[in-house]
């Protein structure tokens, strides 16, 4: 027969509710660990006064019933009652019988009390068992008793109270009422501050819960009292405790991780996170003797304690609540402290990488053990690779994320989740990051960000819906090349025609040098882009209209969704950029779990718009489709125009060159200005007839090589070089 017997799927009851984990049954002791917190309970086989196996649903529970009066049950065993019976017999010789349990469902029966469990017995069976170290108050009637229970926040259901009615007889000589609640007391862990304090802490700074807070330590629980909330903590409700120091050396972290936490309203308390001066002394006597302080705390302790703070107060919480205090493991991040600095859930803080863990301080802190993780992951932040994020997944499928990491801090910390065997998810073949030249090597901050390009693409089919007119014309002359001798075509907007061409023939005549002609383009290609900026804000004035008359094109959900939490980014994010608005935002939306909302108003602004179309082109607006609209609209743009002169025979340089077909006739004579207008009637109909940008630009090409060769027989006087914009 084997050493020990192992379970997989045990629950334990914990204050009503079923906590899964793992069951393990040596010689010497039955060994329980709670997967959810990681705590792990022990019962040592000399303690163990009864051993019984008790029948569940669907399965049946191991009843363990200690010397000291403490109860404990496991359920989730199936067919292995003969089994565990005879490991039983063997190494902890207990006979396990069958706790037999009363079906009859009544209400009234006899009350025993054994240890600190409650037996409610019908018929000489057990109905029900309340391990009184659950129960938090009871308070008496005439003829009653009331029990209230601590509350567990993970049970679906909870038993907040019980009443139970004791008939009173007159031959009794004690009264039934205050014997009954008297012994419910005796066990029920009940917080009174009875006796001194073992030790006070004056104004502690407390980070969760915020404020300042006295720390006065108890035998069996300890005491948070400020100004404004009052907090008493068993000792058994704590879990481990950290001592952890601040990035700046200054200063020192001490976390205390609770279960079942502290409430203050309705918000929940795991963790108590403490801050501490590092150079802040104190010296504290203890109110024990030495034969006291031997018996009770094995000389863990002595009577004096002197030193920093942090230090006397982990002391004695180690010792008083008999729990290990973690400090930091063996990683040392780029900084030289075991501090990585982070951000979590938009707030700073520090993460720091255990022996067995992480944790992150402090709003909120998270712990995560080792064995709890599935993988982590190593990726880019907002597009940048001035920094990355750290991500872990769960083996519940929960995952965190801490971003803003410094790129310097990769390599350390990869060693270290290579050393600690934790699986990273893009790892390559050669068993190193897939990402590494990115965030460790690289300062290219020009790398594709999929997300960006949605939102600037987002952004641009807007400006294309508002603006179209502006756009066609500015990309007009894309494919044109100024410096080119050949295409020397000039536009005359002015009337100072002659003393602008004398000025740019006496700057050296001809196409003037190279290294001023791209001098000039740089200028004029930067005053394109702050013409267009003001643009921009102007249409951002105006009513949401486009230029052909029709109505404007919805938004997105994204990008209802980010106007209307613009200002919050702004107030949460002092002194952030527009640019990184968009990335913030991007960031929240991916987290945002309900997007129906903006989906919803996003769907109804393109039912609306639909509408307003028909309505539009029922009313004769839009010809055919927004095209026609938009080419009638450049012709009552170019007959509105103001005068303009061609001169074929000056030479002519420049970038801000118009295309022939958007010059107007309307100051030559008669002919020439039938001649316009055929221009523009053709130039309605090939826009009507959907002709693309493509056969434009042949036509422009076309023209401008015909206005080249004539203008290279003439003289080479120079005219005045206008912008795009000029016609404006």
């Amino acid at each position: 027969m084997a050493d020990f017997l192992e379970y997989g799927s045990i629950s334990s009851e914990v204050r009503g509710a079923l906590c899964p984990g793992k069951l393990k049954m040596t010689d010497t002791a039955i060994v329980f660990k709670n997967e959810k917190t990681g705590r792990v309970e022990q019962i040592n086989a000399s303690d163990i006064e009864l051993l019984n196996y008790q029948r569940c649903v669907g399965s049946f529970g191991l009843r363990v019933f200690l010397k000291n009066g403490t109860l404990h049950r496991f359920m989730g065993f199936t067919g292995d009652e003969q089994k565990i019976a005879s490991f039983a017999k063997k190494n902890y010789k207990l006979d396990m019988l069958e706790k037999e349990l009363s079906m009859r469902g009544w209400n009234w029966g006899t009350v025993h009390f054994k240890g600190s469990v409650l037996s409610f017995d019908v018929e000489n069976k057990t109905s029900f068992e309340i391990p009184l170290n659950h129960v938090s108050q009871c308070n008496t009637g005439k003829n009653e008793v009331t029990v209230e229970f601590h509350r567990n926040d993970d049970a679906p259901v909870s038993l907040m109270e019980m009443r139970f009615h004791i008939p009173i007889s007159e031959s009794a000589d004690t009264d039934p009422v205050e014997a009954f609640q008297e012994q419910v007391m005796k066990q029920a862990s009940v917080i009174s501050a009875s006796g001194d304090a073992i030790a006070i802490f004056r104004e502690i700074h407390c980070l969760t819960p915020r404020g300042r807070y006295d720390i006065k330590v108890f035998q069996s629980f300890f005491q948070l009292h400020g100004k404004t909330y009052d907090f008493k903590i068993p000792t058994s409700s704590v879990l481990r405790l950290f001592l952890l120091p601040h990035k700046d050396n200054r200063q020192m972290f001490f976390v205390i991780s609770l279960d079942p936490p502290i409430k203050q309203g309705q918000t929940r308390y795991h963790f108590l996170v403490t801050l501490f001066q590092m150079d802040e002394e104190t010296n504290i006597e203890l109110p024990f003797t030495e034969e006291e302080l031997k018996e009770k705390y094995e000389d863990k302790l002595t009577k004096e304690l002197s030193g920093p703070v942090y230090e006397v107060l982990g002391k004695i919480m180690k010792v008083i609540n008999n729990r290990k205090l973690t400090g930091p493991g063996t990683f040392i991040g780029h900084s030289g402290t075991p501090a990585v600095g982070c951000s979590y859930k938009a707030a700073a803080g520090y993460i720091y990488p255990l022996e067995r863990g992480f944790i992150y301080v402090h709003k909120p802190p998270v712990h995560i053990r080792f064995e709890e993780i599935a993988s982590v992951n190593f990726a880019r932040s907002g597009g940048s690779t001035r920094s990355f994020d750290f991500e872990i997944e769960l083996k519940t499928g929960t995952i965190y994320t801490f971003s803003s990491i410094e790129k310097e801090e990769y390599g350390k910390l990869f060693d270290f989740i290579s050393s600690k065997k934790l699986h990273v998810k893009n790892t390559g073949k050669d068993g190193k990051n897939a990402y590494k030249e990115d965030f460790a090597d690289s300062d290219n901050e020009n790398e594709p960000d999929a997300y960006l390009a949605r939102v600037k693409a987002e952004a641009k089919e807007r400006d294309d819906d508002g603006d179209d007119d502006d756009d066609s014309e500015e990309s007009t002359d894309e494919d044109f090349n100024p410096n080119q001798a050949e295409s020397d075509v000039a536009e005359e907007f002015d009337s100072n025609v002659e003393s602008s061409s004398e000025e740019d023939s006496e700057g050296g005549g001809g196409g003037g040098s190279d290294d001023e002609a791209k001098k000039k383009l740089k200028e004029k290609k930067k005053e394109k882009k702050e013409k267009k900026k003001e643009r921009k804000e102007r249409k951002e004035k105006k009513p949401k209209k486009s230029k052909s008359g029709g109505p404007k094109r919805p938004s997105t959900a994204f990008m209802m969704w980010l106007n209307a939490t613009r200002e919050r980014i702004k107030k949460e994010n002092p002194g952030i950029s527009v640019t990184e608005i968009a990335k913030k935002g991007g960031e929240m939306w991916k987290e945002l779990k309900d997007k129906s909302e903006w989906e919803g108003k996003a769907a109804k602004a393109k039912e609306e718009y639909v509408e307003a179309m028909k309505e539009y082109k029922a009313a004769g607006g839009g010809g055919s489709g927004d095209e026609g609209g938009k080419a009638s609209g450049k012709k009552r743009k170019s007959e509105g125009s103001p005068k303009k002169t061609v001169s074929t025979g000056a030479a002519m340089k420049g970038s801000g060159f118009k295309s022939k077909e958007y010059i107007s006739g309307d100051d030559s004579s008669s002919d020439d200005g039938e001649d316009g207008d055929k221009k523009d009637s053709k130039k309605a109909k090939k826009a009507e007839s959907g002709s693309d940008s493509e056969k434009k630009k042949d036509d422009k090409k076309k023209s401008k090589k015909s206005e080249s060769e004539a203008s290279a027989s003439e003289s080479e006087e120079e005219e005045e070089e206008e912008e795009d914009e000029g016609s404006d």
